[in-house]
Order: structure tokens, then C-alpha cells, then sequence
């Protein structure tokens, strides 16, 4: 198989980018780990650009095998860190519609992600947008254990240089390795995180 395909989907182009945050906007730190958030993404020929179709079955079909490539990419990116939290985004080029981005992030293809992420039983947050190259896009996060630990509310803002272009999905996927530095809201602890 063409090293720039995954079952059926054609990759263009894959992204690995890397943030490493050592205190808060105060300069105020901490006594946990600098956190750090990691993105994994793919700029994926969309099958359906230019037209509409009922069924959006050749995105969502093979999914799960886009999902296993995602996983080992996180897991290696991870370097033996553990993930708390994590997000997903999809970002479509102007010949799609924002729902076939949708289609490539279902649980079908998450659920690969999450058998690798000790811990990770909480529904994953999500968001998308259609645009062109050099897009921005803000990807929430949330904690993978327990939905409502607030120290774990956060974003990782992702540019994309050259993508998506119009007959183009980014796919993306953000973990963290901890909550936010210095967080001090009420609310649930973030749990010890075990494997499944």
C-alpha cells in the first residue's frame, strides 16, 4: 500500500505539533510537570467534495483504521507520558460540507485512540468548521476520566499552514498530559488514571 494511504483515505500531509507550558499568564507555576499538549493531524482527500451524497459511508466505514494509524502516532509523540485529557477537531475545505469532517470523527474512529489512553472512559470533546490554508482552529479538551474535573477545561489553538485545501478534511486529535498550571476551581478531583 502507498505510504500516503490508510485503507481507503489519501493523506497529503501529516502534523505533529507540540506545545510544552511551564507556569500560567502570571508567570505563576506550580508544583506538578510542565503540561504538555500534543496534536496529531492529517489533511485527508475528502471523497465527497463537490458533491452531496445520503450516505457518507465511504468516510465513516474504515474509520477504525484511521483511528489505529492516530493511535500510534499519539503513543509515540507521548514518548512514555501519560494523556489526562484530550479533544478532536475536523477541519473541512470549501468543496465539502462541515458534515462529512464529522464523519471522519465519530466513535468509530475514536474508540481505537481510547483503547491505547489508559484511563480514557469519558466522551471526548469535539469541533470543526470548514475553511481553507492556513486555518486556525481552537480544540477543547477535557479530562478522560471524569468529565466535570474543571482543572482539565482547556484549548490547544492549531495552525495549519497549507491545509485543508478545498477537496481536503484535517483530521486532529489533541491530548494533554495534565490540567491547566495553577488551576484553582471548585469541583471534582481529577482521578488517578488506570488502565482500562
Amino acid at each position: 500500500m502507498p505510504r500516503n494511504q490508510i485503507a481507503e483515505y489519501q493523506i497529503r500531509r501529516w502534523y505533529v505539533q507540540e506545545q510544552e507550558i511551564l507556569t500560567n499568564e502570571s508567570y505563576q507555576s506550580d508544583e506538578g510537570a510542565p503540561l504538555r499538549k500534543i496534536l496529531i493531524a492529517a489533511a485527508i482527500k475528502n471523497p465527497y467534495a463537490g458533491r452531496f451524497s445520503e450516505d457518507l459511508g465511504e468516510i465513516v466505514d474504515a474509520s477504525d483504521k484511521l483511528g489505529e494509524e492516530f493511535a500510534r502516532r499519539i503513543v509515540a509523540a507521548l514518548g512514555g507520558a501519560q494523556a489526562e485529557s484530550y479533544g478532536k477537531a475536523c477541519v473541512v475545505g470549501i468543496a465539502g460540507e462541515y458534515e462529512h469532517g464529522n464523519a471522519f470523527i465519530t466513535a468509530r474512529f475514536a474508540t481505537p485512540i481510547r483503547a491505547v489512553l489508559p484511563g480514557a472512559k469519558e466522551w471526548i470533546p469535539s469541533t470543526g468548521k470548514r475553511s481553507g490554508p492556513g486555518a486556525l482552529i481552537d480544540i477543547p479538551l477535557a479530562h478522560m476520566g471524569e468529565l466535570y474535573v474543571r482543572s482539565h477545561y482547556d484549548t490547544m489553538t492549531v495552525h495549519l499552514d497549507d491545509a485543508p485545501n478545498a477537496d481536503e478534511v484535517i483530521v486532529a486529535f489533541v491530548v494533554a498530559t495534565r490540567g491547566r498550571i495553577h488551576a484553582r476551581l471548585d469541583g471534582p478531583k481529577a482521578p488517578e488514571l488506570k488502565a482500562n
